[in-house]
Order: structure tokens, then sequence, then C-alpha cells
């Protein structure tokens, strides 16, 4: 094997094949300690700005070294102390050297931990607002193409009333409109953990402040407004509570269960030849058929969105799991579950796009699936013209009732097509309305209010996040393997 082989060590392949640079970048070491020296500056100067022993100078040294982050010195340290935190406080020290003393002054761990995670989170969720936004301005942009064209209606998967391509695609970015309003929210009320102490008591602050409750209130509010956040938790143990975590992992499953819903929904319409995926010049669907167009985009979605709705019962757990004021049996999981539902969100929203932005419609087949089961819908405004006309609706009835059934005999025993119109039109019983059959089988008479759904439906809830995200929201740059 050859020395540092890159390929001898598993890889985590949301990172290398799925999810996008930014948002791997966003959850990457680099980014997180400096999460840490910005939270341990600010820090700092709520300290000098309220009267502690913190000198300008102290300040500026951090300033200036807040991306100089010599990470092999950091892992020698924590080696010897067995503490990530006081490993990069001493890393931090020997660049920033007049600042060394007082770094992390009256702060424990979790005050660049937790606070550190919550402005990364933050970021995410902002980064995946616009993807989202981008999502569901692709698929307005279809529903508006296809806001007329006629096609099947399924409920149980059973040929019902028919409905417009561009209704149903209206139906997919409501889940998305849904999924964005949550992610929004999350991102704009999540708080800080702010500083307050070992136990979130605020002791050590106190200690330092010389009993002024007032300037340790002020130093929470100080840190706040430097990094960025309206507001502080009002309580905390150690650790902010992990019902933010929970909150946080429901949000982004939500992601995954409208995603899983559109692609599965695609699948079946790729089934019946009527809508597929986007489908490159020179892709391979299948190894051995190789006239095969498979899904895979579609699939992938649905793959990595079962992984990602599966995710918020470790935040439950470890939420429920947290004893008094904190143990560490969080950690571990934490490291994991979260950045990976923020990556495998970041994915599927990439796909999504990806799909959204080049469906490609079969009219024709839509026509000749949808006049395959019209005859049937039908039936009941061609009794409906024919008692108009003068019948008598019970024996109407049972014609209808008997063609009905000899033609679902031809197609679903002799594989024939459904001859229950040319049936009804050569019955005498229905001589009267032959002149008007064309007109009801028309499948715009059955469509209902779907166009115009779609226009409201673009009017009233897109149109307004466009001038918030722009004409095509936000997507990034995943690696599309």
């Amino acid at each position: 094997m050859p020395k540092n082989d890159p390929y001898a060590t598993y890889d985590n392949p949301l990172v290398s094949r799925y999810a996008s640079r930014e948002m791997a970048a966003l959850f990457s070491p680099r980014r997180r300690i400096e999460t840490w020296r910005r939270l341990w500056l600010a820090l700092a100067e709520g300290e000098h700005e309220l009267g502690l022993p913190v000198s300008s100078a102290q300040v500026a040294d951090l300033k200036a070294h807040l991306t100089d982050i010599d990470f092999p010195l950091a892992e020698k340290f924590e080696r010897e102390i067995r503490h990530d935190v006081m490993a990069h406080i001493h890393a931090y020290g020997q660049v920033a050297k007049k600042a060394a003393p007082i770094i992390h002054l009256g702060a424990t761990s979790c005050f660049v931990t937790d606070n550190a995670d919550l402005c990364l989170f933050r970021e995410a969720l902002h980064l995946l607002a616009g993807k989202l936004a981008a999502c569901l301005f692709a698929l307005a942009d279809f529903a508006e193409r296809e806001r007329e064209h006629p096609t099947l209606g399924f409920t149980h998967f059973q040929p019902a009333q028919p409905t417009t391509v561009g209704k149903r695609a209206t139906l997919w970015a409501q889940d998305f409109l849904l999924d964005l309003r949550e992610i929004e929210r999350l991102a704009d009320h999540l708080p800080l953990r702010g500083a307050v102490g070992t136990t979130g008591t605020q002791a050590s602050f106190l200690a330092l402040f010389a009993g002024d409750h007032r300037k340790c209130e002020q130093l929470n509010r100080l840190v706040c407004q430097k990094m960025g956040f309206r507001h502080h938790l009002a309580v905390t143990g150690q650790t902010y509570t992990r019902k933010l975590d929970s909150q946080i992992l429901a949000g982004l499953a939500g992601i995954g269960e409208s995603a899983a819903k559109f692609a599965t929904d695609l699948r079946l319409l790729a089934h019946r030849k009527e809508i597929e995926e986007p489908f490159e010049k020179k892709q391979v669907g299948s190894s051995a058929m190789a006239y095969k167009r498979n899904p895979m985009r579609s699939e992938r979605i649905c793959s990595l969105a079962r992984f990602l709705t599966i995710l918020p019962l470790n935040g439950l757990a470890t939420q429920s799991g947290q004893w008094l004021e904190r143990t560490l049996d969080d950690s571990a999981n934490r490291r994991l579950t979260l950045p990976q539902a923020f990556l495998a969100a970041d994915a599927i929203l990439e796909l999504v796009h990806n799909v959204t932005s080049g469906l490609v419609v079969y009219p024709r087949i839509i026509e000749k699936n949808l006049q395959a089961e019209l005859p049937f819908l039908a039936t009941e405004d061609i009794l409906m013209a024919a008692v108009k006309a003068g019948g008598d609706r019970q024996k109407l009835h049972e014609r209808i009732r008997i063609h009905s059934q000899a033609a679902a005999r031809e197609v679903k025993t002799l594989g024939r097509p459904n001859d229950l119109v040319a049936r009804i039109a050569a019955d005498p019983a229905f001589a009267r309305v032959q002149g008007e059959l064309d007109q009801i089988l028309d499948p715009r008479r059955y469509i209902g209010r779907a166009p115009q759904q779609v226009k409201q439906f673009i009017r009233q809830e897109v149109a307004p996040l466009r001038r918030r995200y722009g004409a095509k929201g936000s997507i990034g740059d995943a690696v599309k393997v």
C-alpha cells in the first residue's frame, strides 16, 4: 500500500459525492476554530468595554490572529492535555502572545463549543433557505408552463378526476414552501447560549465584576450583539438546551420528507413514461440493459432522505438523556448527527434543484394515458346530458353500467383499447347526445380550477419570496456524481 494513500481510509460520501463545497466548508475544522476565536475576541472586547483588566492591545492581538491557526500544534497540545478547547487556547496564545493571559477569561468550554455550533447552524440554515427558495422557484416556473396541461389524477394510485401537470407541481412546491418557512423561523429565532459560566449561573463573571449583576447582563448582551444575534437563552445549564438540536433536526428532516415525496412521485410518473428527470447525453442507465433510463437522481434523493429523516431520533434521545446541568454523552453523537443532517439536507436540495430545473414532459403519453381512462370518468356527464335530452335516468344508468363492464373487459382481459365511447355512441339510447360526446370528452372540462389555482399560488406565495431571494434563489456547487 502506498504511503499516505488517500484511498486507504473511509471517505464520507456526504462530503466527497453529495453535499456542496460551501456546506462542507461550513462544518470544517477550520471554520469551527475560527468561530471559536471570534467568540474569544467578542468576549475579550466585551470585558474590555466593561472595565475588566483586558487591554486594547490584547484585543487587537486576538483580532490580528483570528485565522492564524496552527492545527498540528493544537493537536500536539491535545495529545498531552486531552482537552480540545484548552489545546486551542494554548495554540491561540502561541501566536497572540500579548492576549494569552486573558483568552477565555471567565468562560467554560461550552462558551466556545455551544455558541460556535449555534453560529454555524444559523449560517447553515440561511444557506438552506436560499436553496429551498431555488427549488421552489424552479417548481413554480415548471408549474406555470404546465398549468393548463390536463393529466390523469390519482387517489390510492388509482385513476381519479383529472388535474393538470402544473397543479400537481404546486403540490410539491407547497411542501417545500412549508419547509422554507420553518427553516426561516429556526434561523431567525435561534438564540445564542451567551456568556453564562460553568453551570449557567454566571458565577465566574459575577466574581470578575465584583458582584455587579448589571455588568454580567451587559456582557451577555454585548457578546450576542458582536456575534450578530438578537437574543440569547434566558437560562441555561452548562450547555444550551439540546431541545434546540431536536427542533433543528426536525426542520431538516422536513426537507427530506418533502423531497422524498416529490422524488417518489416522479419515479412513479417515469414508470408511466409521462415525466422524467433530466438524462444526460452520455449517461448510462444500466450496466446490462443499455436501453434503460433509470431515475437515478430521484432514487438518490429518496435514499438520502431516508438517512436524514431518521436523524431526529438522535436529537430526541440526546435531549431526554441529559442529566441535570449536562452530561458529556451528547458530544460524540452531536459531532456526527448535526453536521451530517445539514450536509444531507444540502445534498438533497442540490439534487432537487437539478431535477426540477430540467424536468422532461411527454405530452403525447400523458394524453394517451388520460384518454384511456377519461371515458370512464366522463360517464356521469354523459348520463346527465342524456337525461337532459329527455332520457330515462335509470335506464340510461343501466346501459352505461353494461357498456362500462364490457369496455373494462376489453382492456383488462383482452388487452385492447378502451372502446367505451364507441359503445355509447353506437347505442340508440344515447342518440340524442352523440353530437355532444366530443365536447363532453374534452379533458379541460374536468380539470376544474387547476390552472387558476396555479396562478394564484404563484402570485400569492411565490412572488413575494422572489422579491426577497432574487429571481432564482441560491444554489451551490455540489459534487454531482
